[in-house]
């Protein structure tokens, strides 16, 4: 076994699967390990003595990706005598399980680890792993949440700004861009989903938490906040002010020093408000951008999993959206092959799709969850009939997302510029309709000298599906744009 030199600092690699709330656990638990000593380093050097595996654990493919990642790093660490530990919500969701199965994790922490995983962690490097915890179903507890702090030990100041807490946080990135949470947990019951019997339930941060992380995060080079939670559109509703309370916030973070460009994520069509959609659509320096979960058009899919709406009701909402801004971004996730999906709602689905013009889709097929309701439903589909309605609708939705981003040619576009350009790849970024890793992005013309963390104005020229080609125009200093949008008929 690897041990460290007595005076040495322990070193640990963070390895992070899954989406952006996994990534803000992630720099959390890496501000608690550095605040205890540790050392961070890459996983790929060869100096870890422990490698911490954030996994995601909400649907199949994406626990797979979590057990293929534990045992390469198993396979990494094993030569040197690292440790492997499981963290993230595959291991706070089946905990012992997990542990049993996977003897190649030295151990398998759950969430109420977080607090002492400094401590943890020592505990495994000498020899004393903790048990495994045996998961429970977190709705039935008090909603008690990773994204929940301390006092700060101290404070520094912002130029222009209130106090703002050292916060419990190290980036793991220099992106301009990076989520902030927040909220944590769910108290939806959607028929398909296991999260909240994991993540457990809603709990929003306090509006002056959020604004200090923001002013924390805009110190420390980033441009554009990704606003994250289970369901955006709750937060709120355990805070004084109720659920208008993002409507609030959201102007308050366009004022942050540094901070050019948020956006908000994970919204529920059904709870958007009137007052948060003109927020979103119109104030400056918010990207008029709407994550909606729509997952389906037809009434009867939506009710068996225990959703609200319809078509009518949808293209209405994107209607309302366009009202207040046509070039506004709207992008969704549907799942076909519900436990009994017939032939007209796949249809019905197909017709919303097609009205909707929405920028990007995600098609996701129907798997069982565990714990799920659906998981007990009659009328399960065949596999194969899954997998052909998901490469129907794909083939559908990757026609009109090329269509839509057509329609943009020609406008003005705001791109914060997030890779530079050398000699094999091109400049991109992202303009306000397309969010981190999950739309389309910005290809700026060669030549440019551009580097990330700029935000240029710049005329869409052309497509490639749903990636925009984009001629710069002016490089905009972080002053101009909370003063500032974007739109059409630029020279």
């Amino acid at each position: 076994m690897r041990v460290p030199e007595p005076d040495a600092p322990r070193r640990a690699a963070l390895l992070t699967l899954g989406c952006a709330r996994n990534e803000v656990d992630s720099e959390e638990l890496a501000g608690r390990l550095t605040g205890s000593g540790w050392e961070l380093v890459d996983a790929d050097s060869g100096s870890a003595d422990v490698i911490v595996v954030n996994t995601c654990g909400f649907v199949e493919q994406a626990k797979k990706d979590s057990i293929d990642t534990l045992l390469a790093a198993s396979d990494a660490a094993a030569p040197r005598g690292a440790k492997v530990v499981a963290v993230g919500c595959l291991a706070e969701r089946y905990g012992a399980e997990l542990a049993q199965n996977l003897p190649e994790a030295d151990a398998v922490l759950g969430f109420d680890d977080y607090p002492e995983l400094a401590e943890r962690l020592g505990d495994v490097l000498g020899g004393h792993a903790p048990a495994a915890h045996v998961p429970v179903d977190r709705r039935t507890l008090l909603p008690i949440s990773p994204v929940e702090r301390p006092a700060a030990a101290s404070d520094v100041a912002v130029p222009g700004h209130a106090w703002v807490p050292n916060l419990a946080r190290t980036r793991l990135s220099d992106a301009p861009v990076a989520p902030l949470k927040l909220a944590s947990g769910c108290d939806r019951r959607c028929a398909f989903c296991a999260i909240p019997s994991f993540r457990g339930a809603f709990v929003s941060r306090p509006p002056d938490d959020v604004v200090a992380e923001a002013a924390w995060l805009g110190m420390h080079g980033v441009r554009e906040l990704v606003l994250v939670s289970e369901n955006s559109t709750s937060y709120g509703k355990d805070l004084p002010g109720g659920t208008s309370a993002l409507a609030r916030l959201l102007p308050r973070l366009t004022h942050v020093p540094g901070i050019d460009r948020v956006r908000v994520s994970y919204l529920q069509p059904a709870e958007l408000r009137p007052d948060l959609l003109e927020v979103i659509a119109t104030t400056p320096g918010l990207a008029p951008y709407f994550d909606l979960s729509f997952q389906h058009a037809s009434p009867a899919v939506l009710r068996r999993m225990r959703r609200f709406g319809s078509r009518e009701d949808f293209l209405a909402l994107c209607e309302r959206i366009r009202a207040l801004n046509p070039e506004a971004g709207i992008r969704s996730n549907v799942i076909v092959g519900f436990p009994g999906e017939t032939e007209d709602d796949v249809a019905e689905l197909e017709a919303f799709l097609t009205g909707a013009r929405l920028d990007a889709v995600g098609v996701f097929g129907y798997s069982d969850e565990d714990g799920t309701e659906a998981a007990g439903y009659e009328g399960k589909l065949p596999p194969e009939e899954v997998a052909a309605r998901v490469g129907r609708i794909t083939s559908l939705v990757d026609e009109l997302m090329a269509q839509r981003a057509e329609d943009r040619v020609g406008t003005e576009v705001t791109v914060l510029v997030e890779a530079a350009e050398d000699e094999d790849f091109e400049c991109t970024g992202r303009a306000d309709h397309q969010a981190p890793e999950v739309d389309g992005e910005c290809v700026i013309e060669r030549g440019s000298g551009l580097e990330p963390g700029e935000m240029v104005r710049a005329v869409v020229v052309g497509t490639e599906g749903t990636d925009l080609l984009v001629s710069p125009r002016e490089t905009l200093p972080s002053s101009v744009l909370a003063a500032s949008g974007s739109g059409r008929g630029a020279g």
